[in-house]
């Protein structure tokens, strides 16, 4: 089990007894699912088909499994062989003025959300956010020509139609106790992976569905200097900074590259505050790069971020550049 789920989570991914006491619920929870689909697709609930594939990276599980990586590695894949890939995405924890919302490179990450700004300034695709993914399509189809849409997240929004979906599953605590809300961690049950394209294991270094993430440099958040991930160029001792689904893989890594590291988690989306990096001062800061995106206004001059890639399988990016519209 990953050391960093604390309370309910926890217990799903230890098998916590009590938790059969919410299975009840679970099944209630889980019925529903099962309805709600089949009502799309028996066409009792409307699907929208836009004139453009639509390929889904989402998952099953609650909390985060590493998705974003995955959409700008196959953003840059597809982009490397000539194609226009364009991505919607909810955008998380945002305060859009208008909606669905165009995501540029000066956006700021409290209106479009951390997830979708890094998209844009990793790969510069045309992004669009909503909470009604076929709302943004239909913005991304007008004001942009692509020849395909990739989806960061959304396999359960079924409103909006797809050819191809990608499941991400993180290969250390795979489903937890295999249950669904609020007995265990699945927004669907097992049986729904039966029904995607490609089932990604985050973690893995299996060539055919395992993906793995290569640490890249150490950026500052200012300046934009490069340096190796290695104590020599900041210091062995550090702050380090997430607030991602699981910080504890972070603070692993700098300690794997030599770091002393001093832990510093906040919740998944966490909108920092200039109180957040009080008292910091006295030893150089290193976070994720999705923090970063919110950060560079009130993180010191000595603030870095590590920048990953995450490594596809090549069949897996093949199989999506076959279904671009040219």
């Amino acid at each position: 089990m990953s050391g960093d789920l604390r309370g309910l989570p926890g217990a799903w991914y230890r098998g916590a007894w009590w938790l059969w006491l919410l299975r009840p619920i679970e099944v209630v929870f889980r019925c529903g699912a099962a309805l709600r689909r089949q009502l799309y697709r028996s066409g009792l609930l409307g699907v929208f088909q836009p004139d453009r594939p639509v390929v889904v990276v989402g998952n099953i599980t609650v909390g985060g499994t590493g998705k974003t990586p995955i959409v700008i590695a196959l953003v840059e894949g597809l982009q490397a062989r000539g194609l226009r890939p364009g991505v919607v995405s909810r955008g998380y924890g945002a305060s859009a003025p208008d909606s669905p919302l165009v995501v540029t490179s000066s956006s700021e990450a409290s209106q479009c959300g951390d997830e979708p700004l890094l998209i844009v300034r990793r790969t510069g695709c045309p992004c669009v956010i909503s909470p009604s993914r076929p709302e943004a399509v239909r913005t991304l189809l007008a004001s942009f020509d692509v020849d395909l849409i990739i989806s960061d997240d959304g396999l359960q929004h079924y409103a909006l139609g797809r050819a191809l979906e990608i499941a991400v599953i993180d290969a250390r605590v795979g489903l937890g106790n295999g249950f669904c809300l609020p007995a265990g961690p699945l927004r669907e049950p097992p049986s729904r992976l039966a029904g995607v394209d490609f089932v990604l294991y985050r973690g893995s270094t299996d060539p055919v569905n395992g993906v793995t993430y290569g640490n890249e440099a150490l950026i500052n958040i200012h300046g934009g200097e490069r340096l190796p991930l290695a104590p020599g160029g900041v210091g062995h001792e550090i702050h380090a900074v997430a607030g991602i689904g699981q910080p504890q893989q972070f603070f692993d890594t700098l300690r794997a590259a030599g770091f002393v590291v001093e832990p510093h988690s906040f919740p998944d989306h966490h909108r920092y505050s200039a109180a957040d990096f009080a008292g910091l001062a006295d030893k150089p800061v290193i976070m994720t790069e999705k923090d970063a995106v919110k950060c560079a206004g009130i993180a010191g001059d000595n603030t870095w971020y590590l920048r990953i890639s995450a490594r596809l399988p090549q069949t897996l990016v093949e199989r999506v550049a076959a279904l671009a519209v040219p």
